[in-house]
């Protein structure tokens, strides 16, 4: 039977934060550089607190990475960080004119849509910036999981471990074409030319044009296949007649008014529901963020 973690006040956070530093760093040797020590006490700090919580914490990689126990531990020393540096702010203490670093991860179709819009809500007081990380919204719970970011734009209602979860809305996607590609492809019944029309996709991880194929009836998309890794670069390929793809509602529209771009199966469009999931910590700073994101969603996204 694995032994159980022993209680927070038995963890000595010199010995947590020496493991944050040793994953940020990825060697002990610049870990030590960063906490200005010796690599040696590094060394020992880590085994101890290996010691004291009964499991290996550090794959003795490089870059060293942590166990799944040791992002535990890693997620605990940012969020003791992340309370340390409100508490400070709150005193008085923090350095002059220092402003509250908050790591996000965003989907890049909530990114090039609506999600700037929120951090332009955000209040001037207190002073924070923001340290965005794009990720598709099934992978960023990861990031959370890990203790990368604090807070995530995610379709997953089911709350990490540590974690709030906030409904925010559905994205609308609209299977579209150009005009010329859709009659030169898609003419006829869309659920036996569809797998033969060159198709749009964002990365080797997305599913998304395969999903919607899938759902007409067919395997997937399984015709060429051409990648674009931004939101705009995929939605200006689609309109420019490189393959079909699947386009968030507020890029479509405009290009739907101007012709550029045609509904093949607007009988079919597929939504996403997304949450906001941030650390569970009495944070004034993610708090104001998350009324901000939460305020621009309600008007951006479909209830």
């Amino acid at each position: 039977m694995e032994p159980s973690l022993p209680a927070f006040a038995d963890l000595p956070l010199d010995q947590v934060r020496t493991l944050l530093a040793v994953v940020d760093e990825g060697t002990f040797d610049a870990a030590a550089a960063a906490l200005h020590v010796t690599p040696s006490a590094v060394s020992q700090r880590v085994k101890a607190l290996e010691q004291r919580t009964g499991r290996v914490l550090l794959l003795r990689t490089k870059p060293v990475r942590p166990t799944e126990s040791g992002a535990v531990l890693v997620r605990l020393a940012r969020q003791v960080a992340r309370l340390e540096r409100d508490a400070y702010a709150e005193l008085g203490l923090s350095a002059a004119g220092e402003p509250t670093r908050i790591p996000v991860a965003v989907n890049a179709d909530s990114l090039a849509t609506w999600f700037l819009g929120a951090l332009t809500r955000v209040p001037r007081e207190p002073r924070l910036c923001f340290e965005l990380r794009r990720e598709d919204e099934d992978h960023t719970a990861t990031l959370l999981r890990e203790g990368v970011v604090m807070a995530a734009v995610t379709s997953s209602a089911d709350p990490v471990p540590g974690c709030t979860v906030r409904y925010l809305g559905r994205m609308r996607y609209l299977p579209c074409a150009a005009p010329d590609f859709a009659a030169r492809h898609l003419d006829g019944p869309v659920r036996e030319r569809i797998a033969e029309a060159p198709v749009m996709v964002f990365d080797r991880r997305d599913d998304f044009q395969d999903g919607f194929a899938r759902r007409l009836g067919q395997g997937g998309a399984s015709a060429a296949r051409h990648y674009v890794p931004t939101s705009e670069g995929f939605v200006e390929a689609v309109a420019a007649g490189l393959g079909w793809g699947m386009v968030p509602e507020p890029q479509a529209l405009p290009l739907l008014r101007t012709g550029r771009l045609v509904e093949f199966a607007p009988e079919l469009p597929v939504d996403t529901p997304l949450y906001w999931q941030q650390w569970r910590l009495d944070s004034p700073a993610l708090a104001t963020l998350a009324g901000a994101v939460a305020s621009a969603a309600a008007e951006a996204l479909r209830r």
